[in-house]
This record gives structure tokens, sequence and C-alpha cells, in this order.
């Protein structure tokens, strides 16, 4: 009986690691090709692919000698360990030699990740084969358990991968962890006769060791050490802070996502900060030309909060209302970006609850930790402008850039909506967008900015239910953009991501 829950057990830990591994190679992928449907796509098919070659590969190996069997498996295992340990540094080093792009994004998925996922589920049939033989007479509930047993590993470690290893510990550790599991369940696969004692007449050879596992056990522990990928890390966000060119910069998932200027320590307030990002400094100059001087404006997309630090410092009777999704954004911007942390600091306030009905806010910046989309679904507040400047990774997530979204928006803002994208002048997610915006507002203007390497920039829009001002400005490198016509994103049928 002890054999067959040992066996169990092991079934359940080892389907919990493959679950976590596979959530845990979707965030890691991000800072490389960001995260969209084609990128989880891919890594789930990668992950379930190889987990069913590991199931074949393992019957196979289950039906072999027993000894035989426990001992093939036993270095399946401590591969296991090694693959997933190291499975970020794979990542890091086919990047590093130049995959990029849909293509390059599969293949790197495949080379680090597919070796680990066949690996990890191998063991799986020749557990499933103890469990039964260990209870004679009784198959059919033994191998109702051992189903079980699989199915509810891997919710423990969809739990265990999406609401503790990666907010708390990281992507990197919680790899590091996976070889650990894989490594500790190799003393259990041993050769056991009835009652789990040693198998009567065992040669003490035929007990393994554990101290060729030391090294193993070593090398997984490094893997850790070797830290992060990024400075900071949450489920959500891997994040970095550079100080290049007078200017201090937040990278998300490596995309530039803000920056302001370095400015000498004891300077001044109150005054307007200079926005140093070229798509900000339009959509300031779009609202500084739109909005009246007391305005309400919603921010989708925290982001570095520049800008709703500018609408602040340049209007004193403004108010602002940032929806961000991870707090770890905004602790880091306390943190590391002065002028916007300095007016968080002053004028900052949780605006979960909101202030009372017909009642003053208790400060001018309202801060909501939550996803865009459900802050618009449940808010009962209305505001004059919004700003859509929500990002994951490179990417609009796809539910923010759907004509319900949009309605929703035009249902309680009165004034224009400001849209920043990134995508090709004439892509398919600008050409969603605007469609969207066409539909629902007379009024739409876009331009668009200079493109990098992979033929993407900003694209910016601006749409108003009344005509928008004429405006001068365009940043260095800024154009009007010329938009195809398209079929708007609804909720049914969304932005995929870049492929």
């Amino acid at each position: 009986m002890m054999r067959f829950w040992t066996a169990i057990a092991l079934i359940l830990v080892l389907s919990a690691v493959g679950l976590t591994y596979e959530i845990a190679a979707g965030r890691v992928l991000a800072p490389y090709f960001g995260t969209s449907l084609v990128t989880w796509t891919a890594v789930i098919a990668t992950v379930l692919a190889g987990f069913s070659l590991g199931n074949a590969l393992g019957g196979f190996m289950a039906e072999r000698d027993r000894r035989v069997a426990l001992r093939n498996v036993r270095a399946v295992l401590v591969s296991t360990a090694v693959l997933a340990a190291l499975s970020p540094t794979i990542l890091g080093l086919v990047y590093s030699f130049g995959a990029r792009g849909t293509a390059g994004m599969l293949i790197s998925v495949l080379v680090a990740f597919f070796p680990a996922s066949v690996l990890i589920s191998a063991p799986s049939p020749l557990l499933a084969r103890l469990a039964v033989e260990a209870r004679p007479g009784r198959e059919g509930s033994s191998l109702g358990m051992v189903l079980a047993a699989g199915s509810l590993g891997a919710i423990l470690g969809a739990v265990l991968a999406g609401f503790l290893a990666l907010p708390f510990a990281g992507s990197v550790a919680t790899f590091a962890a996976c070889g650990a599991a894989a490594l500790l369940c190799v003393p259990f696969l041993r050769e056991t006769g009835q009652g789990g004692g040693p198998r009567p007449g065992a040669e003490e050879s035929e007990t393994p060791s554990l101290a060729p596992l030391l090294p193993i056990a070593a090398l997984v522990v490094a893997s850790a050490a070797l830290g992060p990928v990024c400075r900071y890390e949450s489920g959500l966000s891997c994040i970095d802070i550079t100080r290049t060119g007078g200017a201090i910069s937040l990278y998300s998932d490596r995309t530039h996502q803000a920056a302001e200027p370095i400015t000498r320590a004891g300077g001044a307030t109150d005054v307007p900060m200079d926005l140093v990002i070229p798509y900000a400094q339009w959509i300031w100059a779009r609202m500084d030309a739109d909005l009246g001087p007391a305005p309400s404006v919603l921010f989708i997309g925290g982001g570095g909060y520049t800008l709703p630090t500018r609408l602040l410092s340049s209007r004193p009777q403004a108010h602002a209302v940032a929806v961000e999704i991870d707090p770890l954004i905004t602790e880091v911007v306390r943190q590391n970006l002065p002028q916007a942390a300095e007016m968080i600091a002053r004028a900052g306030y949780d605006a979960t609850t909101g202030a009372p009905e017909g009642g003053t806010p208790p400060g001018r910046l309202g801060i909501v930790h939550a996803d865009g989309r459900i802050y618009l679904n449940e808010t009962t507040r209305r505001y004059d402008a919004a700003v859509m400047d929500a990002f994951s990774s490179a990417s609009v997530p796809a539910h923010l850039v759907t004509r319900e979204t949009f309605a929703r928006l035009r249902a309680i803002v009165d004034g224009p909506v400001y849209v920043n994208l990134i995508d090709a002048p004439d892509g398919p997610l600008a050409r969603g967008t605007y469609a969207i915006l066409r539909e629902i507002y007379p009024h739409v203007v876009a331009v668009r900015g200079p493109t990098g390497p992979n033929g993407r920039g900003n694209v910016m829009l601006a749409a108003a239910p009344t005509p928008l001002a004429g405006l001068d400005f365009l940043p260095e490198g800024y154009a009007p953009a010329q938009i195809s016509v398209a079929r708007p994103f609804t909720d049914d049928r969304g932005w995929v991501g870049y492929r």
C-alpha cells in the first residue's frame, strides 16, 4: 500500500511541476518576444507536444524490466532537473544568437522548453503501472486515482505558478524550483517489496546512491543564483530602469514604457515636467489644446505616471485617475522616477472606492490597481477625457482594443480619447482600432512615429465627439498617418498580437 500512495504522490508532484513549468515558460518569454495570443499559443502547443511525446516514450520505458525502468526514470528526472533549471539561460542564449520575429520565437520556444517538457512527463507511465500493480484486483479505482492525481497536480501547479511562485519568487527561481522538485523525486524511485521495504534478496547495489545527485543539486541551486532576468519582476511585468542621455527610463518586458528627465536634487516640484518620449509629447500637446483649465482625465495604463504628472503640474485644478494593473509598476516609479514619485506622494490617493457621491476626492491623482477593462465596466464616475496607454510587453491587451471597450469609454467620457499603439504605420492593430473609433466618434486624427527594425513604431489616435483643434506640433520624425479601412475588433474577434 505504501508503494501505491508513493506512486500517486509522485504523479501529483510531477504534474504540478509540469504545469508550473508551462506557465513560467510563458512569463519568461515575454521580455524577449512579448505577450500575446501568438506567444501563449506557441508555449502551450510546444509544452503539450512535449508532454505527449514524453508519455509515449515513457510507456516504452515502463514495459522494460522494473529495475531497468526505475533506473531509466531516475536518469530522466535528473536530466529534467538540469534542463528545467537552465531553461531561462537557454532561452537567453538562443535570443542572443539572433532569434527574432515569429520564426525566432517558435525556434526559441522549441529549443528552450520542449526537451524538459518531454522528460517531465516520461515517468508517468511507469508510475501509473506501479500504482495499478500495487493493488491487485482494484485496477479500476487505482487507475482512477492515477488520473485524479494528474489532474489535481496540474491544478496545484497552475495555482502555485500564478499566485505564488511567479509573483513572489520570479521566473528564474520558479524554474530552479521545478528542477529541485524533479530532483527530490529521485530517491523515492527505488525497488521495493510488499509493504514498501527493500525487495527481498535485492543486492545493496540496487539501492541508488544519492551522492551523484549532489553536483546536480548544486547546479540547480546555482541556476537560481544567476538572478532574475530583469531588475524588478512580478507575475505581470519584468521591469528595468536605466539612466542614459539625461533621462531615467522605465522598461517593461524590454519595451520602453516611460521616461522623465534627470533633475538635480532640490529642484522645484511645481514646475511642469518636460516629457522625454515623443509619443507622450504629442498626446500632451493634444490634451493641452483640447482640454480646459480643470479637466478630469482617466488614464488607462499608469506606466511611469509621466502624463498624469504633466497634467496636474500644468493645471492646478485638474484631476486624474490612473488605472495600472501592476502594483509593482507604481512602486518602481515611487523608487526611481523622482518627479512622478513626488506627484504621487503629494497628490496621490487610493481611488479604488472613489470619492463619496458628490464629494471632493482627497487628492488630485487617484490610483487604481486593476485591469483597465474591469475598471471601465464597474466605474460610475464621468470624465472629460481619457488616455488609453496600456501595454502588455510591446502590445496592447486585446480586450482593451474592442468595439465594446470604446463604447463603454464613450458612455463615461464626455470629451476626447487619446490612444497610443505600437504597430506598423498601417498595421492590423492600427487599422482595427481606427475602425472602432471611426464608428463611435465623428472626428478622428492619426499620427505615426518612426519605425524600428521590425517595422513598427508608435501610432497615436485622437477621437472626439466635437471637432479637434488644429495642432501644428509634431515630434521629430512624426507625420500624419493614413490608415486603411478594416474590420473593427470586437470581444468575439479581437486583436491576436504580432505574428
